[in-house]
């Protein structure tokens, strides 16, 4: 039984206390929202996401039997944003996550992916393979004459070297896009399951495409809530409709052991549209299953 009830869980992520940014998985929030097209109110998500979390404490996996908030983990807080300022909120992401061995980031909007990509290529010395889940491609060249923001990340990352497009599955994609944005992305090698390929083909099969599509590469996670289904997910800035359910997600991720991650971030989370806390619980649990994974391939 936990030392205390899940409604008295410290509020940081899994009711972690450490702080020490040099642990085996640092947990930080970056509070970003000003690059959003739709909704705003990202910015409130690592709260969100860390209040929610607390019911992830309580015990094991239910199928890998492992407890994730035992991990070597710490919880930075949240990182430091230029106000206002998205190059420059962009430029003091990369920064502050560049010292960071193993972060899983609480956006925030979907620009920040592109500041923690530079920063974690850049010590590898090479292009990661990435895991995309997503209701929207982000690889736009730029949003309503802005360079940078949410539907951008991608575009920058692949034109960037930071992303093997060829090693690179997006999963759940179904929202209205410009022929030619489409085209550019899969003209770049990339792989995209929209949302009605995974309802037809079903985790198991989508987990194979994945791991064949990014081999044994350093490989990383990024997951965009609004893959969800509003249904499951309503507090989110761009919602669509026809989306993966809560569950569908989980069995894909739940696959994924052999996949050597390095780095992941939830996004996309705005509480204002939230309903009983859904959305930001739907997020806590994707970081959750992911630091399952960490913990399973640590065991072996």
């Amino acid at each position: 039984m936990p030392a205390t009830p899940t409604f008295a869980v410290p509020p940081s992520f899994l009711g972690v206390v450490r702080t020490n940014p040099q642990a085996d998985y640092v947990i930080a929030g970056i509070p970003l929202d000003i690059g959003t097209t739709n909704r705003s109110g990202t910015r409130e998500a690592p709260a969100a996401i860390r209040r929610a979390s607390r019911m992830l404490t309580d015990g094991d996996h239910p199928l890998h039997r492992v407890a994730p908030h035992t991990l070597p983990l710490a919880d930075l807080g949240d990182f430091e944003l230029a106000l206002g300022d998205i190059p420059g909120s962009l430029a003091a992401i990369e920064l502050q996550a560049e010292p960071i061995g193993h972060l899983i980031a609480l956006g925030g909007e979907h620009s920040i992916t592109l500041p923690l990509l530079r920063a974690l290529t850049r010590p590898l010395g090479e292009a990661v393979a990435l895991v995309h889940f997503d209701a929207h491609v982000d690889t736009w060249p730029d949003n309503f004459g802005q360079a940078y923001a949410h539907g951008s990340p991608f575009y920058h990352a692949i034109n960037e070297g930071l992303v093997d497009p060829k090693r690179m599955i997006q999963i759940g994609i179904r929202s209205p896009v410009q022929a030619e944005v489409m085209d550019w992305t899969l003209d770049q090698g990339v792989t995209v399951l929209s949302a009605q390929d995974v309802h037809e083909a079903g985790p198991a099969a989508v987990a194979e495409r994945i791991l064949d599509c990014v081999g044994d590469a350093p490989t990383y996670l990024s997951f965009d809530i609004d893959a969800l289904d509003p249904a499951y997910a309503p507090g989110t800035g761009t919602p669509e409709i026809g989306g993966l359910a809560s569950w569908q997600a989980q069995a894909i991720l739940r696959r994924l052991r052999e996949v050597d991650f390095v780095g992941m971030d939830v996004v996309e989370v705005a509480p204002a549209y939230d309903v009983s806390e859904i959305t930001a619980l739907a997020a806590a649990t994707m970081a959750w299953e992911y630091l399952a994974l960490q913990a399973v391939r640590a065991m072996h």
